[in-house]
Order: C-alpha cells, then structure tokens, then sequence
C-alpha cells in the first residue's frame, strides 16, 4: 500500500475517534472502556492472522519487546490520555500530545541512533503553533488551579509513553518483527496490563448496552486500534517515527472538521490561519523523502508521502 494512503487513512481515522470516543464516556469507566476496546480489537487481530495462518511462534526477547510495545503504545499511553482529560479540556490535551513530533525526533536519535532532521522538527514546531493558535482560547484560559496541573503532567507522560511505544514499535520492525504479529501480540499484552490496572484499582464491572455504546466501542476497535495502528506502524517503519508522527498533528483538522459538522465550532480568522500554519508543517516534515528505504528501515513500497 501506498505511504500517502496509509498516511490518509490514519489521519482520517485517528480524527474521527475524538468525536466517536465521546460516546465512550459515562457508564463504564475510561480503563474498562479502553479494556473493551483493545480486547476486541486483539480478537479480530488473532481471528485474522489465523486465519491467514500467520506464524505467532517468538522468542521470549521478541515477545518481551512486543509486550513492551503493547505496555507503552496500547495501555499507558490511552490510560494517561483518559485521566488527563478529566482535568484538561481535549483542545490543550492535543496540542501536548502533539508534541510526539519533538520527542519521537529525540527519542530516535537517542535510543535508535537516527539523525536528527531539522526539517522534520521545523515542520514540527510549525505545526504546533497552528495547533496553539486553534486552540488559542482554551489554552489563554489555563491556570494551575482544581487539578490542572496534574492534568498537564498526565498529558506529558501520555506523549512520553506514546513516544517511547512508537521507538519500541520501530525497534521491532528493524530487528525482522512483522507489524500484523507485533500488533496481534502487543494488544493482547497491552490489553492484559489494562485489565489488571482495572482489577488493582477494584472498578467496578459494567456495560453500556445502549447502541451508541456497542457501535462506537466496535468502530474504536476495528477501525481505529486494527486498522489505524496497522497503517501507522507500517508507515513508521517505512518513513521513520519522526516524520510519522506527524500524523498526530495532522489528524486534529479531521476532527476539527467533524466539530464543525456535528458539534457547531464556529471558526474565527486565527483558527483558519492555524489549520493554514498545520497544513504547512506537514510539507515541511514530509518532504525530501526519498525513493528508497533509509538505512534500518524494510523497504517503503512506495515514492513519496
């Protein structure tokens, strides 16, 4: 598949699960919500790969990396972003989130030896202006006050543990781990951590049967956790976890947008010059890729993104 398709259908997932998770958030609690999810979705991985006959046999290192993965990128990282939201509104989580783009840079040089691309930073750092000038009124009301600032150190730790499973997921596909197996493994390892934090904290078991319940849970899993999480980890490994990450910033327009449709945002001139300000960060960090894989990396199966 195409970079720039698998680039498309992240963006557009991972922007319409912020309106979808909406329909998440009442009865059940966030840790058991996000433990339904990742349970189906590691189901429909396993149903699949066997009935592909995929080979699941690892050693204990690979499935100590593939759990590694699933604790960072499929547990954690979901579990923060969910407590962080309870204190800050979803606006100031996404433009801390966003800054994926930096840490996955550093996180990259640091621990998988990758250069450092100024362009992929500069492009970074516009983006999230344009985020900040979205966002603007949302962020110019924050304070320190009713929790805040432990909301703010959640988002931070959100995006470290994002971060830290996007290297690990990269390390993975570099050492021969394929992306469907690692995924299968690591949500079901991921999904294990979740359901025993959900039983260490003594929560309560419930279940909305409502139909908006059931139907969003089933497009979280299927589309946003199988399908979103396979385009973006092959696209990481094919482009680099800095460029990749991108996504993150890019997929807040998507969501934007289907604001605008269902939930009535009303945009002012400084919110159309950030989404300007967004789109124009995304050519910065992905151009200049070249036709053939990077060092390290499988080869792309495709040009350009």
């Amino acid at each position: 598949m195409p970079n720039a398709l698998l680039y498309l259908i992240t963006v557009i997932i991972w922007g319409s699960t912020w309106l979808v998770i909406k329909f998440q958030l009442g009865i059940v609690p966030p840790a058991l919500s996000i433990a339904y999810r990742f349970t189906l979705a590691a189901g429909l991985l396993w149903f699949y790969t066997t009935l592909r006959r995929l080979p699941m046999r690892f050693s204990r290192r690979q499935h100590a990396f593939m759990a590694l993965q699933g604790f960072f990128l499929f547990s954690l990282n979901y579990i923060l972003v969910y407590l962080a939201e309870g204190y800050l509104t979803s606006g100031l989580v996404a433009i801390i989130f966003s800054g994926i783009v930096i840490t996955n840079a550093l996180f990259s040089a640091i621990l998988l030896k990758d250069p450092i691309r100024p362009r992929v930073i500069l492009g970074g750092l516009v983006g999230l202006l344009g985020l900040v000038l979205v966002f603007w009124s949302e962020l110019r009301s924050f304070d320190l006050s009713s929790g805040r600032a432990l909301g703010l150190i959640l988002a931070v730790c959100a995006t470290l543990s994002a971060s830290l499973g996007n290297i690990v997921a990269a390390r993975n596909q570099r050492s021969g781990l394929p992306v469907l197996q690692s995924n299968t493994l690591g949500m079901t390892y991921g999904t294990g951590f979740t359901i025993l934090l959900v039983l260490f904290q003594g929560t309560e078991l419930a279940f909305d049967p409502s139909a908006s319940y059931i139907i969003s849970l089933a497009y979280l899993a299927l589309f946003g956790s199988v399908i979103a999480f396979g385009a973006y980890l092959t696209l990481l490994g094919r482009i680099g976890p800095d460029r990749a990450a991108y996504v993150t910033i890019l997929y807040q327009i998507v969501a934007l947008a289907l604001s605008t449709i269902f939930e009535d945002l009303i945009w002012n001139l400084q919110g159309v010059f950030g989404v300007i300000l967004i789109l124009a960060g995304n050519v910065v960090a992905l151009s200049r890729i070249s036709a053939g894989p990077k060092k390290g990396y499988p080869p792309a199966g495709s040009a350009t993104v």
